[in-house]
């Protein structure tokens, strides 16, 4: 028995080996698999990272693959920066752009010596503000040469933390304000709704400022008159329904279960809320050398990864 489970464990590790998604061959500084650029963009980008390379030790290097074909995307990028040794031995200046065709997927690998300058922060702001807007466009070429001269800029000391705050603020996403605003708003609207007598009129009144602020502020940022119609929906919808739902059953039964407790805690209305968050084409292959090669830099699993 011991030499049939000895025999299974080693086919299993065996075909879990055979499975794993090979490293490709470091062809240069521009390694486009997944043929996402024309053969003048994968030149420019080569000349760009070669010259960036000669002036400043760090090595920058570009994958493009088809799929991961269910790989993880963090495990599989660790594993090409550290196949390929990006960066200078000791000094561990290499850095990875790493993108999955199919999966919709990229990742920003970053070595030892980088993550003083390409922090997590910088990183996902290169992926979610500079990269996919322009891949959801479908403009793959400029998503992919602008993401690498953040990148170069980051790590050159030119790009910081700094300059992003403004745009940080701009890209806040205003869905999830109205959703958690109008969701809390809401609540308390069909609390009105089902309250009997001046009480349910009063809470119609009272929270018109809460509805026109959250209006105001979601029309003029997004450009659209969203905020207006939901203001304007509930000015008109809300004095209908309070005369329509009392004549309902539904509506007579619940509001008297509603009048019912509300006299039980003395008039007074207690609720409590929880929180939840939430926190991808002509082809060409180009090397500047055949000798090109990672210096032996080490990685640690700094950077960060994205969608579109």
């Amino acid at each position: 028995m011991n030499r049939i489970a000895y025999f299974l464990l080693a086919t299993v590790l065996v075909l879990a080996t055979a499975r794993a998604l090979e490293v490709p061959f470091l062809s240069g500084h521009v390694n486009d698999n997944a043929h996402l650029l024309s053969a003048e963009m994968v030149t420019e980008l080569e000349h760009m990272l070669t010259a960036y390379e000669d002036s400043t030790g760090n090595q920058i290097v570009l994958l493009t693959i088809t799929s991961l074909e269910g790989e993880t995307l963090e495990e599989y990028s660790l594993r090409v920066a550290e196949t390929w040794k990006l960066g200078q031995k000791g000094v561990d200046n290499g850095a990875l752009l790493l993108i999955a065709k199919d999966d919709r997927k990229l990742r920003i690998e970053v070595g030892y010596g980088l993550e003083a300058s390409l922090t997590d922060a910088m990183t996902s702001y290169i992926i979610n503000s500079v990269i996919t807007p322009r891949f959801k466009q479908g403009d793959f070429e400029s998503g992919i040469r602008e993401g690498l001269e953040s990148i170069v800029r980051t790590a050159d000391g030119t790009l910081g933390e700094g300059d992003i705050t403004s745009t940080a603020d701009d890209d806040f996403p205003i869905w999830l304000f109205m959703t958690v605003w109008f969701g809390l708003v809401g609540f308390f609207t069909l609390m009105g709704l089902f309250t009997e007598g001046c009480m349910g009129w009063g809470l119609y009144v009272f929270l018109i400022p809460f509805y026109l602020g959250p209006a105001t502020i979601v029309s003029e940022s997004t450009g659209s008159s969203a905020g207006w119609m939901v203001f304007g929906i509930y000015l008109i919808a809300y004095p209908l329904l309070r005369l329509i739902i009392p004549k309902t059953e539904y509506g007579k039964k619940l509001t008297k279960k509603m009048s019912t407790r509300s006299t039980s805690r003395g008039g007074s209305w207690s609720s409590s809320g929880g929180s939840s968050s939430s926190s991808g084409w002509s082809s060409s292959s180009f090397s500047s050398s055949s000798s090109f090669s990672g210096g032996g830099g080490s990685f640690g699993g700094g950077g960060s990864s994205g969608s579109w």
